[in-house]
């Protein structure tokens, strides 16, 4: 009989998304305790669109 083999891309995802729900409660609750400020990688990129016409 053959025995089953590990999915390891299953079991990498599964410790990625815990990582990353441990990095987004981790940045809520800093979020929350600073008073609401924008951490710097939350803040949007500037488009051509944002540039005053001249």
């Amino acid at each position: 009989m053959p025995v089953a083999k590990p999915n390891y891309s299953f079991e990498k995802r599964q410790r990625d998304l815990a990582k990353k729900k441990k990095q987004d409660e981790k940045r809520l609750k800093k979020l929350a305790k600073g008073g609401g400020a924008i951490a710097d990688g939350d803040t949007p990129a500037a488009t051509d669109g944002d540039k005053p016409l001249q």
